[in-house]
């Protein structure tokens, strides 16, 4: 929108959170409070400055492509927004003021509060909702269908206008003038010493200048969070909206009071979920995948008619068309298996790549490896990866055999089609379609038990 800026005030301390860090770094469906914000404040300008005080290095570091304002001091919203007042200094247009902790508020909301602002030609304009609680938040008192008359916060609240159910979402926008020649007269004469932002909307009332009431449908679109538990409400709304969402298009979950699944996350229609499967990040999921329960995936790939058993652990990999993984298999550090691979039971994959057809069934560690299709990894095979400096890398070319219990020390190359005994311990490269033992010739001491018995 054009002629409009965004201030976003992330500045505080958390303080009822009981956390060393700011109050928007904290999580909420997968990501961070202030994340959520700026997704839906970026589709409204592109011209948005993040107010940032407590733990400020963190906060910038998590944002890019914003601007930053300094609060020294947490003196409020209002001494907050009084921080901005140099850089504002010749801005002559709106400014919309955006809590860094209402994630749920959304970027069609946004647009409609400021249309409504401009057509309506109001000096301020502020959001608002009918509570069922509306216990702790200011009351707005209404002039006339669509404008403020005041907003009474809780603890000056007469009877009648507690009341009220209409609260303040904190969510303004302003005539820039307007909002910083009013800011130099509002007072920290209360309990806490702090410059409140709503005190500029009785300033401008008084003058009189007209501001306006937007409500939106749902309270829950803009509250704010102040506690743990608050942030628990929050993340559970979102992740029950989030399944309700992927059943609408086709997933099927079995029981999504179990299911946690970020918001970003992709699942192809027909795919199953069953209970307690936690499903992070960026991570896309092809149609006709079943994924079983208490499995962890996160910033990964499943392709289409996969199957993922109980208890697997898939971090930044992807997996192909009609794998298999699990039950207890754990994939890691940009793995990628490729189509009809299967990876069983207790096999750990690290930062390797399994090719079409290869099997590793039980009990492997598979590290830093390039396996080619068609290969079979015996039970209870390493790949010995690290000498206690640097990291080595293991290659088997297609078709080979690998025996069981056998132990692969990198660098090392097992040829095509190559045989690796079980029980070998692997130093040198092994030709193409040859058979590599390394192990210790069998000795075999006829009645020897018997005479240890006997001493």
């Amino acid at each position: 929108m054009e002629n409009l800026r965004i201030l976003i005030l992330a500045a505080g301390k958390s303080t009822r959170m009981k956390s060393k860090y700011a109050k928007v770094l904290h999580r909420v469906g997968g990501r961070m409070l202030i994340e959520h914000v700026l997704r839906s404040a970026r589709p409204i300008s592109g011209d948005i400055w993040v107010v940032v005080g407590h733990t400020s290095d963190k906060v910038k570091a998590s944002i890019p492509e914003v601007k930053f304002v300094d609060q020294g001091e947490q003196l409020g919203t209002g001494h907050a927004v009084m921080a901005a007042r140099d850089q504002f200094a010749d801005y002559t247009g709106d400014l919309l003021v955006l809590s860094g902790d209402v994630p749920l508020i959304a970027a069609d909301t946004l647009k409609a509060f400021v249309d409504f602002h401009r057509k309506g030609g109001y000096r301020a304009s502020v959001i608002t909702a009918d509570a069922d609680d509306p216990f702790g938040y200011g009351r707005i008192v209404r002039r006339n269908e669509n404008e403020v008359d005041a907003i009474v916060e809780q603890r000056d609240a007469t009877p009648e206008i507690l009341k009220i159910q209409e609260i303040n979402s904190g969510i303004y926008v302003f005539d820039a003038p307007a909002l910083f020649k009013s800011l130099t007269k509002i007072r920290n004469d209360n309990a806490q010493r702090e410059y409140y932002l709503p005190d500029v909307i009785g300033i401008l009332v008084s003058q009189p200048e007209r501001v306006g009431a937007f409500k939106v449908r749902s309270a829950a679109e803009i509250l704010g969070i102040n506690t743990r538990q608050e942030l628990a409400v929050i993340d559970l709304l979102m992740r029950r909206r989030k399944c309700e969402s992927l059943m609408a298009e086709g997933v099927t979950i079995i029981d999504p009071h179990s299911t946690i699944i970020d918001g970003d996350v992709r699942i192809g229609a027909d795919s199953v979920i069953y209970p307690s499967v936690q499903i992070y990040g960026d991570t896309v999921i092809g149609d006709d995948v079943t994924i079983h329960s208490f499995s962890r995936i996160s910033n990964s790939t499943v392709g289409p008619r996969s199957t993922v058993l109980e208890g697997c652990i898939v971090v930044d990999s992807a997996l192909g068309e009609d794998v298999s993984i699990g039950p207890y298999a754990h994939l890691r550090m940009g793995t990628t298996i490729d189509g009809k691979a299967r990876v069983g039971n207790f096999v750990e994959i690290k930062k390797s790549a399994l090719g079409s057809g290869t099997k590793s069934m039980h009990l492997a560690y598979l590290g830093d490896a390039t396996i080619g299709c068609d290969v079979n990894i015996g039970a209870g095979v390493i790949t010995c990866n690290y000498d206690g400096v640097s990291k080595y890398p293991t290659v088997i070319e297609d078709g080979a055999f690998i025996g069981t219990d056998s132990q692969l020390i990198a660098p090392v190359r097992i040829g095509r089609n190559a045989y690796v005994a079980a029980g070998s311990s692997i130093t040198d490269d092994v030709p193409p379609e040859a058979l590599a033992i390394a192990r210790g010739r069998q000795a075999v001491k006829e009645g020897w038990a018997k005479n240890r018995k006997k001493k």
